[in-house]
């Protein structure tokens, strides 16, 4: 029964939950490198390798909050996400549980799993494709 109502009625707003709560949580950590907000401090160097990470984490978290361009957003930040995990993370082993990368993996996984699935319901890509079917007058 429960499978039924997952499925059912809450379907489209636990998967907008899911991609909005997401996609916060990636532009608050890019935020806080970017520009130090959220009790980081200073922000790093927009040329470095952190920068890059922060402006891909900022931007992409609010493209994947809004539900615009998901699909191709979510792919290229699963894509950073791995390189994170075996490029920051991997010195230190494969195995997340000893490199401290479960972060950087999850997020990995999630964000493969937006870029298949799409923005869902309550999102400027279905905002987007409603419009786009409806005829011109």
């Amino acid at each position: 029964r429960i499978m039924n109502f997952v499925n059912g009625p809450i379907k489209g707003y636990v998967h907008a939950a899911f991609r909005i709560a997401f996609g916060l949580m990636f532009f608050t950590n890019g935020a806080a490198k970017l520009f130090g907000w959220f009790g980081r401090g200073e922000a790093v160097d927009l040329m470095s390798r952190m920068g890059v990470a922060g402006v891909l984490e900022t931007f992409g978290g609010l493209l994947i909050m809004l539900g615009l361009f998901t699909r191709p957003t979510a792919f290229i930040v699963s894509g950073q996400m791995a390189v994170a995990y075996f490029w920051i993370h991997g010195d230190r082993g494969l195995w997340w549980w000893a490199n401290g990368g479960e972060r950087a993996a999850m997020s990995s996984w999630a964000f493969l799993l937006l870029a298949a699935i799409g923005a869902g319901a309550y999102s400027l890509d279905e905002w987007i494709a409603k419009r786009r079917a409806i005829p011109a007058e």
